[in-house]
Formats: C-alpha cells, sequence, structure tokens
C-alpha cells in the first residue's frame, strides 16, 4: 500500500474512513509505504499536523535515494511530466506491486500509462 498525498491529507484532516483503512492495514500487519517526496509535499512542521505525525509513525518513509531518484527522473520523462512526486509515488508502487491511496488519480494513472503499466488507485 503506498499513500500519496491525497492520504495524509484525509488523514491530517482527521477524516474517518482514512483512519479506518490505515487502522485496518496495520491490524493485518501491512505497513503503508509513503515516498519521502510525499512527505516534504505535505509537511509544514507545525502544531496542528499532530495528526499526520501520528499517521506516518504508522508507516514506512521510503527515501529518495539515487537509485530511486534515477528511476523517478526517466519515469517522469517518459510520462512528460514534470511532478517528479507523482512519479516518485508511480515508480514506487509499480516497484513494489503496492495498491495507491490517493485523491489524484487522474495523474498517476496518466504515468503508468506512458509506460504501458496499470496502477490500483483508491481515494482516502
Amino acid at each position: 500500500m503506498t499513500y500519496d498525498s491525497g492520504a495524509l491529507i484525509a488523514a491530517e484532516r482527521g477524516e474517518r474512513p482514512m483512519w479506518a483503512r490505515h487502522r485496518a492495514l496495520l491490524l493485518r500487519r501491512v505497513v503503508p509505504t509513503v515516498p519521502a517526496p510525499v512527505v516534504a509535499q505535505c509537511w509544514r512542521g507545525a502544531p496542528r499536523q499532530a495528526q499526520l505525525a501520528r499517521l506516518l509513525a504508522g508507516c514506512e518513509v521510503e527515501a529518495l535515494d539515487d537509485t530511486r531518484a534515477r528511476a523517478t527522473g526517466t519515469l517522469a520523462g517518459r510520462a512528460r511530466t514534470t511532478d517528479v512526486v507523482d512519479a516518485s509515488v508511480v515508480e514506487g508502487a509499480l516497484r513494489r506491486g503496492d495498491f495507491i491511496i490517493s485523491s489524484d488519480e487522474g495523474d498517476l494513472s496518466a504515468i503508468a500509462a506512458a509506460i504501458s503499466r496499470h496502477i490500483d488507485i483508491d481515494h482516502p
């Protein structure tokens, strides 16, 4: 399971369906992955982000190391997008065979389609 920014925003807002999904995953011992660029996109360090901090404590934040950065850049180039955050979400989800929780289905699907792949996405 990969969380995109839409999932993090839903958790920060305290949206019950997102929290119920997250709890269900953790109960099944499934640790969601959040690409580091997604954290950077959402995190502002404000005290009001306690809900987001709580969600992230139950997730694996995947670093954007050199290998992943190059794979993400290659994917972004092939998809003709400058949105490396979305490209990092798609790259990681495809590599891991993950389902994505996002409110940005159109852009993510288009990136995967650019390399003739399909990704499963659900809203938070």
